[in-house]
Parts: C-alpha cells; sequence; structure tokens
C-alpha cells in the first residue's frame, strides 16, 4: 500500500520538499518588495525638515496644529488645471480655519514638471494664482526620494504597492501629525472636502 501510494505521487516528503521551496521563494520575493527604510524614517513628520522653493529651510513642525493636505505637482499633466483650481478653492474656504497644502514639485512621471524652480513659480502663481506654499522640486519614489515622502508612503500605502503611482497623489494630515488620508491622482481636491472639515471641525 506505502508502496503504491509512492508511486503514485502521494508519498509526504516528495509533496513537502516542493511546497517548502514555494513557501521560500514566496517570502524571498515579498521582502524584496518592501523598501527597507525603517531604518532612516523619523519619528513624526514633524521632525523633518524640506526646502521651499526658494532653497531655504522649513520645518514641518511649523505646522504643528494645522491639517495638511500634501501633494506631488507638476505643471504639465492632463491633471494640473482641474487640481490647481479646486486645491486654490480648498486653500480660500478653509485656510483661515487651520488648513495647509503643501505643494511638491517632481519630474518623476513623464518628465512633466521639467522646469527650474524658478519656472515652476512663475507658473504657479501666474498662471495657476496659487497662494499655497511650492517646495523644492524633489523625487518621491526610488531611493533618492524625498524623506517626506518616504515618511508618508510609509504611513499610508497605496494600492498594488506604496510607491506614487502618478502626479497629484494626495496625502491627508490632521493636527496632531498623523496621516489619515492618501488619495489617488484622479481623485479630485474637492472629493476631499468633507474629509477635511472633519479634522478642521467645521461644516458646509
Amino acid at each position: 500500500m506505502i508502496a503504491a501510494a509512492t508511486r503514485g505521487g502521494f508519498s509526504g516528503p516528495r509533496i513537502l520538499l516542493p511546497l517548502a521551496v514555494v513557501a521560500l521563494a514566496i517570502a524571498l520575493v515579498s521582502r524584496s518588495l518592501v523598501p527597507d527604510m525603517a531604518d532612516d524614517l523619523p519619528a513624526s513628520i514633524y521632525d523633518i525638515t524640506v526646502k521651499d522653493i526658494r532653497g531655504n529651510d522649513v520645518k514641518l513642525s511649523d505646522y504643528s496644529g494645522k491639517v495638511l493636505l500634501i501633494v506631488n505637482v507638476a505643471s504639465q499633466c492632463g491633471l494640473t488645471n482641474s487640481n490647481y483650481k479646486e486645491l486654490n478653492v480648498l486653500y480660500d474656504k478653509y485656510r483661515q480655519k487651520g488648513l495647509e497644502i503643501l505643494a511638491f514639485p517632481c519630474n518623476l512621471f513623464a518628465g512633466q514638471e521639467p522646469g527650474s524652480n524658478e519656472d515652476i513659480q512663475e507658473t504657479v502663481c501666474t498662471r495657476f494664482k496659487a497662494e499655497f506654499p511650492v517646495f523644492d522640486k524633489i523625487n518621491v519614489n526610488g531611493k533618492d526620494a524625498a524623506p517626506l515622502f518616504k515618511y508618508l508612503k510609509s504611513q499610508k500605502g497605496g494600492f498594488l504597492g506604496d510607491g506614487i503611482k502618478w502626479n497629484f497623489t494626495k496625502f491627508l494630515v490632521d493636527k496632531d501629525g498623523k496621516v489619515l488620508g492618501r488619495y489617488a491622482p484622479t481623485t479630485s481636491p474637492l472629493k476631499i472636502e468633507n474629509d477635511i472639515q472633519k479634522l478642521l471641525g467645521t461644516s458646509l
């Protein structure tokens, strides 16, 4: 009976060995897909310093007590006009109630933010009339990703991996610095208004 089972392919060791190999392979692949960022992540978003578009250091602790909407932006994207328009609406409506919008230009996606910081500032201020702060151009993915975006991604992963997928990914941070929301590039800023209101303690 034992011999028959072995010839028929039911032998325990013959099955367990391939299963062990498959399990090991899955573990190794899974580990390779997860970026090893634990060692260089700050304890809080308020421990991070960024540079504004003129190259000056800005401590994010300066925004403690504010609700933050942090966005990677681009000047030549199909989503640019609608996003800047709606971000302006939100900023005009809620800046006096405690909302800050922090825009970080990024040229990573299809080269849609190719200009210098001076070019970007001119575009943002003249073309889009934006008054919210715009910062130094950065990378949001890869080994050269800005510490801020490494931190944001570690706190709120995305669909099919934590990496930023495109321009105008949005992160919502509460008054205590906790990252509570992540929104896809195609999510319009006005769709986030209710969530902003809740964090600000306001209503329509």
